[in-house]
């Protein structure tokens, strides 16, 4: 397998003398004796014998002696036997110069399997770091996959990687933490759910109270649309373990928010969501950008390849403007809220499935009664349609203009940066776009909760600022309208493409 195990010299004779008999064998009697198993025993390799526990009991040989036990020899690899373990069938990655092989653990991983594949082959030290909050238990768990480490002459990451920033976020990120700004506001959260149970109670009170005129019946879809989407930015919070302190908690929480209140599978979220934050606009790992290339020609380097294979799937010289069609109007209420069911029906998952159906239960014993079932669904729909509308402009303002690409396997803060950009911070921005407003810090600290993004916003710009690596900001409808420009702009390219090249 192209391993190197690590070189010794062989042991000095002296002439016989007692004590060094005693302390040899003493020694070696420990070795054997030692229990449980190190950590580092994991490192050996598979075919080195046991050793012979029948052999303390015997006389010791005077040289055998005073000759030192050798222990476990570590298996070495280099950045270019790891690289090569990519695939379907074997997969490893590095975390902290630790070789794990992850081909099989991949169907059990909490988090999906495809988030932690989107890694095989490469460095995996700062994406764990960032999605995992009770690291050294995990490291537990991870022990029965360690195979061995990089060779001592082996940088500690891809060559593809910036060494002096990696290091410096990893600062950072240190005194992020020393500062407590990964530690959660609970009453802030407390309030921002009580506001959510508000909207939602008087979209309903509206119709009870003014009836159900065109009016109050338009004025409860707002509040109902206002509540729904606050809702997903709260259950966001949640998902990123991002509110308690445990994951117990946010994993509950969660459930009710984004189930009960919204009538969405946390799990589906889960799988979806931690792909987008591993690899960021990455063609084939960021779910958010699968749209291209059936929908949409995105990016200014995929739109181009796809011109050059002569690919048509749409005319993408137009996708400016079909995306009013397509893009806001229509994601949530005819693609999310068909396939949310299909999604948990189809991997059995019905706890999510339970916690929807109470959504569900609720808002008919609460509106059939006042609309009647054919107004209700009026109503629900209208609903979705607005939720979608503001659901897409506040996502993609932040990723759509920004650069698309394939894996290029760059290091954490590279791959965030060129895959975000900031909106103003204001009182209705922050509310407005549930803080995802400041995506850039959210995307380096995703356990971090909202309202402390702020805080850490002048420490990165100035990281950014150092290196020479654009940190963008721009008001809310200029991003919006940025993301026109880039559909427009990378539809041309494609056309210029599939014209002449």
């Amino acid at each position: 397998m192209g391993t190197r195990a690590a070189r010794t010299g062989g042991p000095r004779r002296g002439a016989e003398n007692p004590a060094r008999k005693r302390l040899a064998l003493g020694a070696r009697q420990q070795t054997h004796s030692r229990s449980p198993r190190t950590p580092s025993t994991r490192l050996t390799a598979p075919a080195e014998p046991a050793p012979d526990v029948a052999r303390p009991a015997m006389a010791p040989d005077p040289v055998a002696a005073e000759t030192p036990v050798q222990g476990p020899t570590p298996r070495y690899f280099t950045w270019d036997e790891v690289a090569q373990r990519s695939g379907c069938e074997e997969r490893w990655l590095v975390i902290d110069r630790k070789v794990y092989d992850i081909s099989e653990f991949t169907r059990r991983h909490p988090g999906g399997s495809r988030v932690i594949s989107h890694y095989a082959g490469q460095d995996a030290t700062d994406p764990f770091v960032a999605f995992h909050s009770n690291k050294s238990l995990v490291k537990k768990y991870m022990n029965s996959l360690l195979i061995g480490e990089l060779s001592p002459e082996q940088p500690s990451f891809e060559p593809t990687k910036n060494k002096e920033l990696t290091d410096e976020f990893r600062e950072l990120r240190a005194t992020v933490e020393q500062m407590g700004l990964m530690k959660a506001n609970h009453v802030f959260f407390l309030l921002y759910l009580l506001h959510i149970l508000l909207l939602d109670g008087a979209a309903w009170l509206t119709l009870w109270i003014f009836g159900t005129s065109f009016l109050p019946f338009l004025l409860c879809a707002v509040l109902l649309t206002a509540a729904q989407i606050q809702a997903g930015w709260l259950q966001h919070d949640l998902g990123h373990l991002s509110v308690f302190s445990t994951s117990k908690w946010n994993h509950l929480v969660h459930h009710f928010v984004i189930g009960h209140l919204k009538g969405v599978p946390a799990s589906w979220w889960n799988h979806m969501h931690f792909q987008h934050h591993a690899k960021p606009n990455c063609f084939g790992k960021d779910p958010d950008i699968n749209m291209h290339p059936f929908f949409f020609a995105l990016g200014k380097i995929l739109s181009v390849e796809l011109g050059k294979q002569k690919k048509k799937y749409m005319p993408y010289n137009h996708q400016h403007k079909y995306f009013f069609l397509i893009g806001p109007p229509a994601l949530v209420p005819f693609f999310f809220q068909w396939y949310v069911f299909y999604f948990v029906i189809q991997r059995k998952k019905w706890v999510d499935l339970a916690w929807m159906i109470t959504f569900y239960i609720r808002l008919l014993l609460t509106y059939v009664p006042l609309l009647g079932l054919k107004a209700f669904l009026g109503l629900y729909f209208i609903v979705r349609f607005l939720e979608s509308n503001w659901f897409v402009w506040v996502t993609q303002m932040n990723h759509i203009p920004m650069h698309i690409d394939h894996d290029r396997n760059m290091d954490w803060v590279s791959t965030q940066l060129q895959a975000t950009c900031n909106v103003h911070k204001s009182a209705f921005n922050d509310w407005f776009s549930g803080h995802l407003n400041f995506q850039i810090e959210h995307h380096l600290f995703p356990m971090m909760p909202r309202h402390n993004y702020h805080k850490v916003a002048p420490l990165v710009q100035s990281l950014c600022a150092k290196h020479g690596i654009e940190y963008q900001s721009k008001p809310l409808l200029s991003a919006f309208a940025d993301i026109i420009h880039s559909l427009k702009e990378s539809g041309q390219l494609w056309l210029d493409a599939y014209l002449h090249q």
